[in-house]
């Protein structure tokens, strides 16, 4: 699902077609087909899709066609092998429905397919290159209260790539053993779409610590040559698919599931959130009790340091002649360290009081703050309470329907739109 946070971000995308697929893929994108599952296609708008190349003949039959004019070269491949690939390019509909709509996105994907033709490699191999204008984004429309479409551009092409075929040991000239006797354009997806290394600032390959270099995968590849040929052709204004998104665009259906999903996904998070919150807050009340109760019982012990008035006055002897009163060196003694534990006391019990009431007005914040928590804690959980009992009686009911309806795509063949991300060929 888009992500809404006002950010226009350009996606390219590959698919591999089987072949066994390939009829479906043309049906759909040539909108041969008399209905469709899809609720988002609005048929009275199909003359508005654009063709930048137009078929000739079936997807199928193009293939073979270039097969015998040996534009293309099947030689060695296995029966199975991929032969037609679709780029699918796109960037969310706000971004169209802000710049016009229609004839923006006309030219848009006009030179996007300029990027096409130089992702495959010539415009000989494109079978088909058509801009859908016909699929409404019903989410945006209903929230705008008017029609906004999903333009995107699908362009199905051959896989090549050069292949320079060697004279054989079998040759008769001898001179020519190893040397190329002619290059070819091999169809191969995997060879197409092998991963690059990946470059450092100054063109160098980035090394791992093993010495190996660092490989950056094919899809990546592909966002980035996107990416850049459009802001080179001057709509600067969009950013690159974020790596390792998974944002999808979804049909009605499917929306109203996956926002409903988020929404449990972000109670349960909430309540989950509120009661670690409540939980550490009670703990740092309980915490601040317990400090306050100690250093009640440190002041009290403090008190009981200093010396007795009795104590005091029974220390010394008085001389009925002079009236002084001489003390013993133990009494003299004793009565320094006595007064010097009263003032290091009356300090300590100063220090103490201060932390004393501090303790006593920080005890009484968490107090009131666990207090306060908790009761929202009981607001939020009763609110949500029909969402954790689901989840609760039936787990697993829950997340399969989710699943179920989230996977489900109208038609078989037809590759979810993936929004500004990258992703695995």
């Amino acid at each position: 699902m888009a992500r809404n946070d006002g950010i226009d971000r350009t996606s390219a995308r590959n698919v591999d077609v089987p072949d066994k697929d390939i009829g479906n893929t043309q049906k759909h994108n040539e909108r041969e087909k008399d209905s469709y599952r899809n609720p988002d296609i609005v048929p009275e708008r199909t003359p508005l899709n654009i063709h930048f190349k137009a078929p000739t003949a079936s997807y199928t039959e193009m293939f073979r066609q270039m097969e015998q004019e040996k534009i293309v070269s099947t030689r060695g491949l296995k029966p199975d092998a991929t032969h037609f690939g679709e780029l699918i390019f796109d960037v969310n509909s706000a971004y169209f429905h802000n710049h016009g709509g229609y004839e923006f996105a006309r030219q848009f994907y006009a030179d996007a397919y300029k990027a096409a033709v130089e992702i495959v490699g010539g415009e000989q191999y494109i079978l088909s290159a058509v801009m859908h204008a016909d699929e409404i984004n019903r989410a945006m429309s209903e929230a705008l209260g008017q029609e906004v479409y999903h333009y995107h551009l699908h362009v199905v092409y051959v896989p090549v790539v050069e292949k320079q075929i060697l004279w054989s040991k079998r040759c008769k000239d001898k001179s020519l053993v190893g040397t190329v006797k002619e290059t070819v354009m091999q169809v191969s997806r995997s060879k197409k779409w092998m991963s690059k290394p990946a470059l450092d600032a100054n063109g160098n390959p980035v090394l791992q610590k093993n010495g190996k270099p660092v490989l950056k995968k094919s899809y990546s590849v592909l966002q980035d040559d996107f990416f850049h040929f459009m802001r080179a052709a001057g709509y600067t204004d969009v950013e690159r698919g974020e790596r390792g998104s998974t944002e999808e665009h979804l049909t009605v259906t499917q929306f109203k599931v996956q926002a409903e999903q988020q929404r449990l996904e972000a109670v349960t998070a909430q309540v989950a959130q509120a009661e670690h919150t409540l939980n550490a807050t009670e703990a740092a009340a309980q915490k601040k009790a317990k400090e306050l109760k100690s250093l009640q019982g440190q002041t009290k012990e403090q008190r009981t340091v200093a010396l007795t008035v009795e104590e005091i006055q029974s220390m010394g002897k008085k001389n009925p002649i002079t009236g002084n009163i001489s003390l013993t060196p133990q009494e003299c003694s004793t009565l320094k360290t006595y007064a010097v534990n009263s003032i290091t006391a009356k300090a300590d019990n100063g220090r103490l009081q201060e932390r004393l009431v501090s303790a006593q007005k920080s005890a009484a914040i968490w107090k009131q703050r666990y207090e306060s928590l908790s009761e929202k804690y009981q607001e939020l959980k009763k609110s949500v309470q029909p969402y954790l009992d689901a989840v609760k009686l039936a787990p697993e009911r829950v997340r399969a329907f989710l699943v179920a309806v989230l996977t489900h795509t109208p038609q078989t063949r037809q590759p979810v739109h993936r929004r500004g991300q990258d992703m695995e060929l």
